[in-house]
């Protein structure tokens, strides 16, 4: 894990100090409200529906035990007792006094963590799969790769007021994107050429929110050392010609679909073939530098599958049935990877209590060298833990509520925090999401469907993903009443090979209580037609869009 050097440290106290004066000065009234907005912004403060919410970075998904138990501290102290973990795998502070947010920032500042440049027109926070590092079918660790960018794109003077929001997310694994970077405004996947050297294929101009869009390859093959400078040339060609004019029109899928990706790969090579051997090009010294805070730590010499681990699984159906949905292989032997699930009915997916946070600390320190993740999923994962230790593991997860054996399926669903706290929300996301919950919480039913990604969006912006939910859900407003549409078919990639897909519209929504009902009337006509081994959305591009209106609507007239 990456570990500040002074010059990191004394940049972060710099901005905390720099931050502080500026709230003290706009509640002063010496600042006015339209000079503070961008300000409040790139320090990670919205204005919500009832409070400020106070977003804070977890630079690609990576956390140890201290920075949990101090973002469990601003929880208990500063806010309502919890914290909610994002798709882009930051945290999220719902109640914060605006007053407050630079102590809290300067206490988080003292274990290296911050909220710059977590919201704004500025390059946001760059993610990547939960389980890098930990495991062996990718091509490399991408974390390094991540950390390069959060140095390059942290402060950086050019791209401080882009024409929108800029997102990143970097990718390592053949056939898989857990990183979902074809909806992101520029994807890196790491690859290797026909030489065996190491490099990139970048996607730009993805993205969801209004005009959802997949990305598009601007470049096969980027040579390692070259990142830097491509990214700058992409981000330099959009902040040039990037629409201000119109913030629903100002992202660069929009810049990317006017100019046409042959144009736009024209302008990006022009201006990369100027700055490519310049200050940006990564030396391997550079490389090398990053890559060491990232190196193996003392794993033991341990066989898979010991005593302990057999015996726990054969004697307890309930352990072993978590075993096989929410752990996975790790690269070394006689280590897996653990998921603790965020999804415990009742509670808003993604949300955490105070104590829960200082139990996760626990055990990341316990059982998992002191390290955790989270995940776009909106979940925390323990990257190293030894199986003989996994049932002890399991039985203080359970006990904590973090150990909900469903990864994956129904009601692991993504869900943004909706009209219950965000101004833009057209509707309330939450009750729609518990509402699913209650309904779908018998774990053979829902094994026995296989894994689903729902997806759930309170408007527009889609900060849920519903776009690419294999079942998708939309709050919309019609004439001040809360709606909701739905979309099948989408797809983010995750664990398979497939493409990413944006999801088709089913027809006119529905109203909150119906929900519940609708997604049944959905399931039941998939279980009712699917053949042997077919997964939801295999089902629904085999039998098509139509079959499954009909489904819920009934015949067309």
């Amino acid at each position: 894990m990456y570990v500040y050097d002074e010059y990191d440290q004394q940049l972060l106290n710099e901005r905390v100090a720099q931050f502080s004066g500026q709230v003290a000065r706009y509640l002063d009234g010496k600042i006015p409200e339209e000079d503070f907005l961008p300000l409040r912004l790139q320090n990670g403060i919205y204005v919500q529906r009832y409070a400020p919410m106070l977003r804070v970075a977890v630079p690609y998904g990576a956390l140890n035990a201290t920075q949990m138990r101090a973002l469990a501290r601003v929880a208990r102290e500063y806010d309502k007792g919890y914290a909610h973990f994002s798709t882009r795998q930051n945290v999220q502070f719902n109640w914060p006094a605006l007053e407050e947010c630079p102590q809290i920032l300067a206490d988080l500042a003292d274990v290296q963590m911050h909220a710059v440049q977590t919201s704004g027109n500025c390059i946001r926070n760059t993610t990547t799969d939960e389980y890098a590092g930990v495991i062996a079918e990718e091509i490399t660790d991408p974390r390094p790769y991540c950390e390069i960018i959060r140095q390059w794109s942290t402060f950086h003077p050019e791209f401080a007021f882009l024409p929108r929001k800029f997102k990143i997310a970097v990718n390592a694994v053949p056939g898989a994107d857990r990183a979902a970077i074809q909806i992101h405004d520029i994807g890196v996947n790491i690859v290797r050429n026909e030489a065996g050297e190491l490099g990139y294929r970048i996607l730009v101009g993805g993205g969801l929110g209004r005009t959802p869009v997949i990305g598009t390859e601007i470049r096969a093959f980027l040579p390692e050392e070259d990142l830097l400078t491509y990214l700058d040339a992409v981000i330099r060609v959009y902040n040039q010609f990037g629409r201000r004019d119109n913030k629903y029109k100002a992202r660069i899928k929009i810049l990317t679909k006017a100019l046409g990706i042959d144009r736009m790969r024209e302008l990006v090579e022009a201006e990369w073939e100027r700055i490519r051997d310049g200050e940006g090009k990564l030396t391997r010294a550079e490389l090398d530098r990053v890559k060491k805070h990232f190196s193996e730590p003392a794993y033991k010499d341990l066989q898979d599958e010991p005593a302990e681990l057999t015996s726990a699984r054969s004697e307890n159906p309930a352990f072993a049935r978590w075993l096989q949905r929410n752990v996975r292989a790790h690269k070394k032997s006689g280590y897996a990877v653990v998921t603790l699930t965020l999804k415990q009915k009742g509670t808003p997916p993604g949300d955490i209590t105070a104590e829960q946070m200082d139990q996760v600390a626990d055990l990341a320190e316990q059982y998992s060298l002191g390290e955790l993740r989270s995940t776009h999923q909106q979940n925390l994962v323990l990257p190293d833990v030894e199986q003989a230790q996994l049932f002890a593991l399991w039985q203080a997860a359970k006990a904590n509520g973090l150990a909900t054996p469903t990864l994956g399926l129904l009601t692991d669903m993504i869900c943004c925090p909706g009209g219950d706290f965000c101004a833009l929300a057209n509707a309330k996301s939450i009750p729609v999401a518990e509402a699913i919950q209650v309904r779908f919480d018998d774990l053979d039913y829902l094994h026995d469907l296989g894994e689903i990604d729902l997806n759930i969006s309170g408007c527009m912006n889609a900060c849920g993903h519903h776009h690419v939910g294999n079942i998708g859900v939309l709050g919309v407003d019609k004439k001040g009443e809360e709606f909701y549409q739905i979309s099948l078919g989408g797809s983010s990639a995750g664990n398979n090979t497939d493409e990413a897909a944006l999801g088709k519209i089913l027809g006119p929504s529905f109203a909150r209580e119906r929900m519940a009902d609708v997604i049944q009337t959905i399931l039941d006509f998939y279980v009712d037609k699917r053949i042997a081994g077919e997964s939801f959305l295999e089902a629904y591009r085999r039998l098509g869009h139509a079959a499954f209106k009909e489904a819920v609507y009934g015949p067309a007239d």
